[in-house]
């Protein structure tokens, strides 16, 4: 099977999806014909967001970028990107500490599927503290997290927090 490096795949638990991953969403979306925004499932976890409300919010912040595709997967990414022959996984990173993390990631991707490559982008200076479970924390709090999120999830953090 040989994979397409034009079809790369950005995975996460996007729960929920932040402003930081909108931007790296669409830097990807310029940088590749297609991109799959995976949305991993674990089943030990106990996400605030179940995956097909995960999925919809995605599909409608991403609305205006054509090229994108929202899934889900279980499993390893590396055998998800195989079935669907992507050949470019995309991260992104925010400080030295997940550099070391993902980079260990990317060099087991490597050994078990050599024709994938992973492409680390760097997020924005202004998003690089933020995370899915900081925006969850301070909207359990009803803090305002409209630098950090977009629209459609801020509206869906209230209606989970009951603001």
């Amino acid at each position: 099977m040989s994979s397409d490096g034009r079809l790369a795949v950005y995975a996460g638990s996007f729960d929920p999806v932040t402003n930081g991953h909108l931007d790296l969403i669409e830097r990807a979306s310029a940088l590749f014909d297609r991109v799959i925004v995976a949305i991993g499932i674990h089943p030990t976890r106990k996400p605030l967001f179940s995956a097909d409300e995960r999925i919809g919010l995605i599909k409608v912040v991403t609305a205006h970028l054509p090229n994108i595709v929202v899934d889900s997967f279980d499993g390893l990414l590396i055998e998800y990107c195989k079935q669907h022959s992507a050949g470019v996984i995309v991260r992104g990173l925010r400080a030295a500490t997940d550099f070391e993390y993902e980079l260990q990631i990317a060099h087991a991707n490597a050994d078990l599927a050599p024709a994938i490559d992973t492409v680390f982008l760097p997020t924005r200076t202004n998003y690089g503290f933020v995370s899915a479970s900081l925006v969850r924390e301070i909207a359990s709090h009803k803090g305002d997290v409209s630098r950090y999120a977009p629209l459609a999830v801020r509206e869906a953090l209230a209606k989970k927090f009951g603001a």
